[in-house]
């Protein structure tokens, strides 16, 4: 199967994005601040000024000890229809569209689970997301009204029992309104997060599993599949077995063409590099390789890591990408470990920098005090050549940022963390009254001072998806929903962005 060249419709219009409004769109352009060098001493100065601080580990009393952003005070602001869903900074507005239990374009009803997004540009001020739906029900649950999985076509789903995928939906920026919206790929499980295939060609949406016929399932789960961007419909699923067999998280292409990919499977989990044949076509397959730190076999990077420290990187091959789990076979994280592969606490969120060669990803639950860290691979200019990780920024608590989910590099070169409360510690919010484990945008300048861009104040659910318009005027975010009707939506937020470094 090969991928065709990105297309849009619109209307009767048939638009082909250029690759230069691709790259804007995925945070690829140059031009903007990268934080690297210098930066990353003022980040562990940061970091250590912030564990100096007093803090409430048991979360009795709420505080806030990130820092004050240029963007004011945080209030809760209404939607469109007078709902207050966030809180935001003044003069920053949004909507709230394609909610739990709405009836799509296709006719079909919108999935539960709102997660992983991008957007990329079409014509006329319309743009298109690509959205993952993250359902965890029963196999095979398709008409239960309460579980709003995932339906659509049957001879497209990869698994005839499978109830996740993704949708696309067209957002017109100008009326700040939703074109058109439909299941774009089915029969996948657990589509969790993913990210931008080369040269923006499309989505990589990633399975964060790996059950299979031994729990009900029809086929086995745990690879990621490519969605065109073009595609106005819905395509066939096919699976990427070369890039891995496990709970996978998101996954990005760099310039070059290379995949970088996340793992969520607690304290076992790992970073990997898939190396394809032909980065425009990933049917062709490839090569996995896991991270390693040079001079430490299985280094253990969750806890005792220096903010700013370079660690030199190596890559070991992955002999079996697609191991018979079924079967007994060892998983791929003991392979990796066997050869010297370096170990995380929960990968999740991976975003390209703005030079469109480095990478930023977040251990959700890494660190000293289990908050998370913000870690920066940097590449050499040879393939071969020696690379480097950076510990970037360590959470000191809870209320500083909680379980850092998705992120997002933002167009001006800041950063947003979307969080996923997953210490489960009941912390509150004085703008959330009663809603234990509020969750949060925090967004992060140059300088490494973290700061609230958002609250969501209308339900427990976790924030995820952010990512922004290609003009870099409008920010597009989930709330992850529950199983009820209008418990999950996608919002566009705009305002004044120049306030700030977001």
């Amino acid at each position: 199967m090969k991928p065709s060249s990105p297309v849009i419709e619109e209307g009767n219009e048939v638009t082909k994005p250029t690759r230069r409004a691709f790259l804007r769109g995925s945070g690829l352009a140059a031009g903007a601040a990268v934080v690297s060098g210098a930066t990353l001493a003022t980040l562990a100065a940061h970091t250590a000024r912030a564990n100096g601080r007093g803090h409430d580990d048991d979360h009795h009393e709420w505080s806030f000890e990130g820092y004050r952003s240029e963007y004011g005070e945080l209030q809760p602001t209404p939607d469109q229809d007078g709902n207050h869903i966030l809180a935001l900074p003044r003069d920053f507005r949004y909507v709230t569209f394609s909610k739990i239990g709405d009836t799509m374009s296709d006719g079909n009803i919108c999935p539960r689970a709102h997660d992983g997004m991008t957007c990329l540009e079409g014509r006329g001020g319309i743009v298109r997301l690509i959205r993952n739906h993250e359902v965890r029900t029963a196999p095979g649950a398709f008409n239960d009204p309460t579980t709003f999985s995932m339906g659509g076509p049957a001879d497209k789903r990869y698994d005839p029992l499978g109830v996740g995928g993704t949708t696309t939906l067209d957002f017109d920026l100008r009326k700040k309104k939703l074109v058109r919206d439909f299941i774009s790929l089915n029969g996948s499980i657990v589509n969790c997060s993913g990210g931008l295939a080369w040269r923006g060609m499309g989505w990589i949406t990633s399975e964060e599993t790996v059950n299979g016929p031994n729990q009900g399932w029809g086929k086995k789960h745990g690879y990621n599949f490519f969605v065109p961007v073009w595609a106005n419909s819905a395509v066939p699923a096919v699976p990427l077995p070369w890039m891995g067999r496990f709970a996978h998280e998101a996954a990005v292409a760099d310039a070059r063409g290379l995949l970088y990919e996340t793992e969520d499977a607690g304290n076992t989990s790992g970073f990997y590099r898939a190396i394809p044949k032909d980065p425009g076509n990933l049917y062709k397959g490839g090569k996995l390789e896991m991270l390693a730190i040079k001079g430490r076999p299985q280094a253990n990077l969750i806890t005792g890591q220096t903010v700013g420290a370079r660690l030199p990187v190596e890559w070991v091959s992955i002999d079996d990408p697609d191991p018979n789990l079924e079967g007994g076979a060892l998983p791929r994280y003991r392979r990796g470990l066997a050869k010297g592969g370096a170990s995380f606490n929960r990968l999740e969120g991976v975003f390209m920098g703005l030079d469109s060669r480095s990478v930023y990803f977040v251990s959700t639950s890494g660190g000293e005090k289990r908050y998370g860290q913000l870690w920066h691979y940097v590449p050499s200019d040879k393939l071969n050549g020696e690379d480097q990780l950076v510990l970037v920024f360590e959470s000191p608590a809870g209320s500083v940022l909680d379980s850092p989910d998705n992120i997002c590099i933002t167009p001006r070169g800041g950063i947003l963390f979307c969080e996923d409360d997953a210490s489960g510690d009941g912390d509150s919010h004085p703008l959330a009254p009663g809603i234990a484990d509020v969750n949060r945008l925090i967004g992060m300048g140059g300088l490494g001072e973290p700061f609230e861009f958002a609250v969501n104040i209308f339900n427990d659910s976790e924030l995820a998806g952010a990512c922004f318009s290609p003009d870099g005027r409008t920010l597009f975010v989930n709330l992850f929903g529950d199983s009820t009707k209008g418990s999950g939506m996608t919002c566009a937020i705009w305002g004044p962005w120049e306030r700030g470094p977001l």
